[in-house]
């Protein structure tokens, strides 16, 4: 397996929801690189963060710069 594989196999590996075999290999390979380790432990750290936290509300004022923002985004990338 190669680091490629790997990440786009990490969400299934933090979640759990792989076969044994693929599993296998994900770890046979994070025995040996250091980057891709890294990777899957950061991951693991933001979900658990994001998991952890609470909704946050935003003031009106800045929900809606942020909306005004992405609808310009959007528009631009229509382009």
């Amino acid at each position: 397996m190669n680091c490629r594989e790997v990440i786009r196999e990490i969400s299934n590996y933090i979640d759990g929801d792989l076969d044994a075999s693929i599993k296998r290999e994900i770890e046979a390979h994070l025995k040996h690189c250091k980057e891709c380790q890294v990777i899957v432990d950061q991951t693991k750290l933001t979900v658990d963060i994001f998991c952890d936290s609470q909704l946050v509300e935003l003031p009106a004022d800045v929900r809606e710069r942020l909306h005004e923002a992405l609808r310009k985004k959007m528009h631009e990338a229509r382009k």
